[in-house]
């Protein structure tokens, strides 16, 4: 048999790794290593993609700027003028090597909206089949706080979800995450691989640079979001791009448990697993391979992917969408949805925000009250956020039918568009390592234990990709 199968390699690099912080010059030397770095894992048959920042700090070097400006106007106008001059510098290096590259700006409005968010997938994946490298940015002459990512690494995660990647390397300044400041405190000792990222302790205090806008935090955030969606994420120097391609080669040729996949894992699958089709993770070989000899393994923290990945459609509810309100829910409603019923009237409890058909909302579940009076609110205690929806009805209408059955709709509205507030299809659920920060998950008790990703290799998610 042949070696592993090609990979799909999502390369993140921020302001800093590739434009000096005070001069705003382009670091040539990381450019250069990057563009060897991506062209030699093309011609191992890996697809790339490259997510840059870097717009306004090249803008800044055009336009003699020595400060990055706080106001958006002014943002916006050198983002305009250092975008193309960023993208025929990336031209220029990959012309060397006779790699064709093509330019993908996004907001996320962009990600939002459905229609164009497979739109970017399928040009993104027809690219790939191309022998393309695609060169992802937001496009931050057109964002606008509202509709930011608000950092490239954000937009890196979603990136690497919607072409379902196998890796993502988030390049930065250290080469690895540890459990203090390495900088403050000589004994710090790294952290080389994180199985639970919700149980994560690390120092994150390291802030962004002057030029860029995140830092270690947004790091966390955006792995927790690759991880999510079955990517395995990588954290590791940006000035030595070169460690990329021993990392894969170590990842592709391990069977240690710090593989892609652990044994604890794949012994944690629910009995649903046997409901679909298993596919493969390529990242844990099935046959004897040859890991690189540890000495020889570059450091960087490596967060392994989660065994039921969120997919398609429910990780476009998930995170491609802006909440514009919430439900609170009662404990035998999410038992529903868990059991992969549709969301009914009677288990909705209150109703926070305005928002209209088809809108995102937040999912969260409450404990009803148990001494409820005339004008006494209906549930008590923590709200734990447990998903999004995409509803049926606006906000008002909600409100006006929260607590009765689906035969009364007809009656209290004067129509009936559905018997569900959200249909099941519309409903995507937080695995328990990969939820928003919320109060006091534990507080649900029992109902969050043995919680699988939604839309894990879900049969009903393979027709839309």
């Amino acid at each position: 048999m042949g070696g592993p199968r090609p990979l799909g390699v999502v390369i993140k690099l921020g302001t800093s790794s590739i434009v000096d912080e005070k001069s705003h010059e382009p670091l040539l030397s990381i450019l250069t290593s990057i563009v060897e770095t991506a062209v030699k894992l093309r011609k191992d048959g890996h697809r790339v993609i490259i997510v840059s920042s870097g717009a306004i700090g090249v803008g800044l070097r055009r336009m003699d700027v020595e400060k990055r400006p706080k106001h958006l106007p002014q943002l916006q106008a050198l983002a305009a003028i250092g975008q193309c001059r960023l993208m025929s510098l990336w031209d220029s290096l990959f012309t060397h090597l006779r790699q064709p590259i093509a330019q993908i700006l996004l907001t996320r409005s962009d990600i939002a909206n459905r229609s164009r968010y497979l739109n970017a997938q399928n040009t993104i994946n027809e690219l790939l089949d191309m022998s393309v490298i695609p060169i992802v940015n937001e496009n931050d002459t057109l964002a606008v706080s509202e509709i930011k990512f608000g950092d490239n690494d954000t937009l890196s995660a979603i990136t690497a979800a919607m072409v379902h990647a196998d890796l993502l390397f988030l390049m930065t300044d250290v080469d690895c995450l540890y459990d203090k400041n390495p900088r403050t405190n000589p004994d710090a000792q790294p952290i080389e691989v994180i199985e639970d990222i919700s149980a994560l302790v690390a120092d994150v205090s390291q802030a962004g640079s002057a030029l860029g806008t995140g830092g270690m935090s947004t790091k966390i955030v955006a792995a927790r979001l690759a991880t999510s969606a079955g990517v395995t994420t990588v954290i590791t120097r940006s000035s030595n791009p070169g460690n990329i391609i021993k990392i894969v080669q170590h990842i592709q040729g391990s069977r240690s448990p710090a593989s892609l996949v652990t044994t604890t894992q794949a012994n944690t699958a629910d009995a649903d697993e046997d409901q679909h089709d298993s596919i493969p993770n390529p990242l844990v070989p099935t046959t004897t391979a040859n890991p690189t000899p540890a000495a020889e393994i570059p450091l960087h923290t490596r967060f392994l992917p989660s065994p039921h990945p969120v997919r398609d459609r429910y990780f476009w509810i998930l995170y491609g969408l802006t909440p514009h309100g919430t439900l609170y829910i009662d404990a035998g409603a999410y038992r529903a949805l868990q059991a992969r019923a549709g969301l009914l009237p009677v288990g909705v409890l209150d109703v926070e925000g305005t928002f209209a058909q088809q809108e995102a909302v937040r999912l969260c579940v409450v404990t009803r009250s148990k001494s409820k009076g005339t004008g006494d609110k209906a549930w008590e205690g923590p709200a734990v956020e447990v998903g999004r929806a995409l509803v049926n009805y606006a906000s008002f209408e909600i409100t006006r039918t929260m607590g009765h059955q689906s035969a009364e709709l007809k009656d209290l509205l004067g129509y009936a568009d559905s018997e569900y507030v959200a249909q099941r299809e519309s409903i995507s659920l937080f695995r328990r390592d990969s939820r928003p920060a919320t109060p006091s998950w534990e507080a649900v008790g029992g109902l969050m234990g043995g919680e699988r990703a939604e839309g894990a290799e879900d049969k009903g998610e393979t027709g839309e990709k």
